[in-house]
């Protein structure tokens, strides 16, 4: 992918949920809603103070974060769909367990 984000702004590429409930019941793509949790592909530099000094982004390439189901804006870049965002509507990071 060939592309970098401006300001504070991130690309996030959805990560698929469960295709079956705990129940063993399988959920048909119609009915399945959008995921929430993602992975950071890209970062922005960060936004402009008022200023002129550069407030870097929190998050970096690799972050597994969780995101509102209709916030940013969803793209389709090479075929694979991304949601660029806010470094604001990321709701927050998740912990990686070990």
């Amino acid at each position: 992918m060939k592309f970098r984000p401006l300001h504070d702004r991130v690309v996030v590429r959805r990560l698929e949920s469960e295709e079956r409930t705990k129940g063993g019941i399988i959920i048909p793509d119609t009915a399945k809603e959008k995921p929430q949790e993602g992975e950071v592909v890209a970062v922005g530099p960060g936004r402009k103070t008022e200023e002129g000094k550069v407030v870097p982004v929190d998050l970096k390439k690799g972050d597994r974060v969780l995101i509102g189901k209709y916030s940013g804006t969803d793209v389709k870049l090479d075929g694979v769909e991304y949601v660029i965002l806010r470094e604001d509507d990321v709701l927050g990071v998740l912990a990686q367990q070990k």
